[in-house]
């Protein structure tokens, strides 16, 4: 069986709402051109937030999230014999799992097959705390930036409210939070939704309370577009998610990458000057410091939001970034090798599911690079080979005995320096029987620390 070389090809539908790189936020029509000035801008956001059954920024966040996820069309709900075919794949992902790693959990798992809209409202309301978070520090930057705005810029605009230009510029920050929560959560959820397979499309601690789900018309859609059999797709993600989960529900791993993606999600710019001169170097600084933004600037930044998170990222966020894409890589290396343990005795198929599989995590556009990157995530190829080589190695020097200490307290999770020199991991944590082979390809201009980092002390 032969894979398509460039993988398969999205065709919308003549009437389909634009979504992906021409319209991230999912914004109606895809465009912001028929915003004339700043007056009509702040009465559509008013009325898509406090106007007749909005009911707060959460619900809608949560309509936002629906109707991207499900690009604005009806979904059905999942036939119940897939939905008990689901759940009987999940228990064989559970069993073999807890055979391959010898680590069970108390409560048997439980996974659902639900549509794309009803994942959407999953998510938001799992990562809920995370997400407000995010709005809260966004919030605080734009505010500060308004802050900064010369109210004699904003004197026509003011008057249509018939208010002082110094009112406007409270009204408007007043909004900002209600605002970035419902356009920001709900379009991340509803963006996730369009594309997710699995329970964790991002690696990042969810509920341990709640079941596992499945994306199922994703998966299956994504079974027929590359020729493959459903049935081996389904139990793949089973699996996925199944390893994922054993790993993100050991206690001190979940509250150190929670930790990380808060600090993350906290540290956005909120110094006006510091934007400004990051905006101006972008050709952004019309879409914030003005009265009537410029209709051009603000539809690049429409098409690429990359742009302004970019520009709002602190020094503090990108050394926590570094952090955190220590630990994702050490758990997707991980989730790797148990999946080539236990899919290739389940799978007759499963060197094409997985080549097909692990290609698609890194071939996504813009939009989703967003998603990922405002929770401080950097998914790309070189992450998951730079995981990937790390157990390798470990594997390769003991066998694979050592996931024991791996995950066995917080200080022996590896830094930055051990990921890419496993020997220096296996010389700290004192492996028993272990000889490490620190060659200069292992050393390279690597600093040995005398003492553990900060962030395990």
């Amino acid at each position: 069986m032969s894979l398509p070389p460039d993988g398969p090809e999205d065709e919308p539908g003549e009437d389909a709402e634009p979504t992906g790189a021409d319209n991230p936020f999912g914004i109606p029509g895809g465009s912001l051109g028929d915003m004339n000035d700043l007056g009509v801008f702040l009465q559509g956001l008013t009325q898509m937030l406090t106007g007749s059954g909005s009911g707060g920024s959460w619900d809608a966040a949560a309509q936002l999230a629906s109707s991207i996820a499900s690009r604005g069309a009806a979904e059905p709900n999942v036939d119940p014999a897939d939905r008990i075919a689901v759940e009987q794949l999940a228990r064989v992902a559970e069993l073999q799992i807890a055979d391959a790693t010898g680590r069970s959990g108390d409560v048997p798992i439980s996974l659902v097959p639900l549509n794309r809209a009803q994942w959407a409202k999953g998510f938001l309301t799992d990562e809920q705390d995370l997400l407000e978070r995010i709005a809260g520090s966004l919030g605080q930057a734009l505010q500060a930036q308004l802050g900064s705005v010369d109210t004699d810029d904003l004197d026509p605009a003011a008057a249509q409210f018939g208010m002082s230009p110094d009112a406007l510029i409270r009204q408007v920050m007043a909004m900002m939070g209600p605002m970035l929560l419902g356009m920001m959560a709900g379009s991340t959820a509803g963006h996730l939704a369009a594309r997710a397979l699995s329970h964790y499309e991002l690696p990042i601690p969810r509920p341990v309370d709640r079941p596992l789900s499945m994306v199922l018309s994703n998966v299956d859609e994504f079974a027929a577009e590359w020729s493959l059999p459903s049935e081996s797709i389904r139990l793949w993600v089973c699996l996925s998610d199944v390893a994922h989960h054993q790993v993100l529900t050991i206690p001190h791993v979940r509250d150190h990458l929670t930790g990380l993606l808060r600090e993350y999600s906290e540290g956005f710019v909120h110094d006006p000057e510091v934007l400004d001169e990051r905006l101006r170097a972008l050709g952004l600084d019309d879409v914030l410091s003005s009265g009537e933004p410029d209709l051009a600037a603000v539809q690049q930044l429409a098409g690429d939001p990359d742009l302004l998170l970019g520009a709002m990222q602190s020094a503090g966020q990108r050394e926590v970034m570094s952090r955190i894409q220590t630990v994702v890589a050490t758990i997707e290396g991980y989730v790797d090798v148990i999946l080539d343990t236990v899919g290739a005795r389940l799978l007759p198929d499963y060197q094409q599911v997985t080549e097909a599989l692990r290609r698609r995590r890194v071939e996504f556009g813009p939009e989703a690079r967003f998603v990922e990157r405002i929770f401080g995530l950097e998914l790309s190829q070189s992450t998951f080979d730079r995981g990937a080589a790390f157990i390798d190695g470990l594997v390769e020097r003991s066998g694979t005995a050592v996931f024991d200490v791996l995950w066995s307290d917080p200080t022996a999770m590896p830094t930055a320096a051990e990921l890419d020199a496993p020997g220096l991991w296996l010389a700290r944590v004192g492996v028993e029987g272990v000889s490490p082979d620190l060659s200069d390809d292992d050393l390279g201009d690597i600093d040995i620390p005398d003492t553990l980092p900060p962030e395990w002390s």
